[in-house]
């Protein structure tokens, strides 16, 4: 009975962290938002995203308080605009509060989007602290009178892609319980155990094959996102940025689950090693 109750112990266990890990990833990455400020941040200083950003950016300013006579010298300096912008001493931190604009919109509850916000789409981009600092600099290089707006908006994903994040949203904190139930599944398999050796051992190998199994699913999850056209080349550019960030963030928490999987079956096989005098017993 004893060795029934381990063996349902340890399965249970690994179902349940199978389950956890890759929830408490995804909450503390990517649904809490300086988790995902943290993972996306660095994109920002990538520098083809950066003029593509730029250029997207000052590329929504609203020139029709312009007079038309101007009109025809307005691009050369909206294009000297975009190539100053990530340049300037405020983009960095325009670029973090985009991020933090971003995450609150794409999180949300549906019923509190506002009305120009796409509630259909898996995120919502916010540049607009990226235009503010773009606009005052164009307004004090040319004299031109432009006021910053209060949102820029830029959508990433397809139609009905939006029940992916509240998907995500309520599955990522259940992680954390979910990993508390494994480790008390697992003490309990050792308590049960006649033979504990056995029970580290397994858990080592299941923890081997689990890292093994959250690597390919990160990369089948990666593909059907990159699959997914948006139809906008700096969604596309953002989308691809933030998967690659992703999935190496990702993969450190594995090779840390493949590094404890193989302590734990060595542990065990030091245990039964050291205990020569339990091989023929059947306690």
């Amino acid at each position: 009975m004893r060795t029934v109750v381990s063996a349902v112990a340890v399965i249970l266990g690994v179902v349940l962290a199978a389950l956890a890990v890759p929830a408490i990833w995804l909450d503390r990455n990517v649904v809490q938002e300086n988790g995902f400020v943290a993972l996306a941040a660095p994109l920002g200083s990538d520098d083809e995203f950066q003029q593509q950003l730029a250029a997207a950016a000052v590329g929504t300013i609203d020139t029709s308080a312009v007079p038309e006579a101007f009109a025809g010298l307005l691009e050369p300096v909206l294009e000297a605009a975009a190539a100053s912008l990530t340049g300037l001493p405020g983009y960095p931190a325009a670029w973090e509060e985009s991020l933090r604009r971003s995450h609150r919109l794409s999180f949300a509850a549906p019923g509190t989007l506002p009305a120009e916000v796409d509630s259909s789409t898996a995120l919502t981009l916010d540049v607009a602290p990226l235009v503010a600092p773009g606009v005052e600099e164009l307004s004090r290089t040319s004299g031109l009178p432009l006021d910053p707006p209060g949102q820029t908006l830029i959508n990433v994903g397809q139609a009905n892609q939006r029940q992916l994040i509240e998907q995500a949203a309520a599955y990522a904190p259940l992680g954390y319980s979910l990993a508390i139930g494994a480790g008390i599944a697992l003490v309990l398999a050792l308590v049960a155990a006649r033979r504990r050796w056995v029970v580290l051992f397994s858990a080592g190998i299941a923890g081997l094959l689990l890292a093994g199994l959250w690597t390919a699913g990160a990369q089948l999850a990666g593909d059907n996102v990159l699959a997914a056209a948006s139809g906008s080349g700096i969604a596309d550019m953002f989308k691809n940025e933030f998967v690659a960030a992703a999935a190496a963030g990702f993969r450190t928490w594995t090779l840390a689950a493949a590094i404890t999987g193989g302590a734990l079956a060595v542990a065990g096989l030091v245990v039964r090693i050291a205990s020569p005098g339990r091989r023929g017993s059947t306690r």
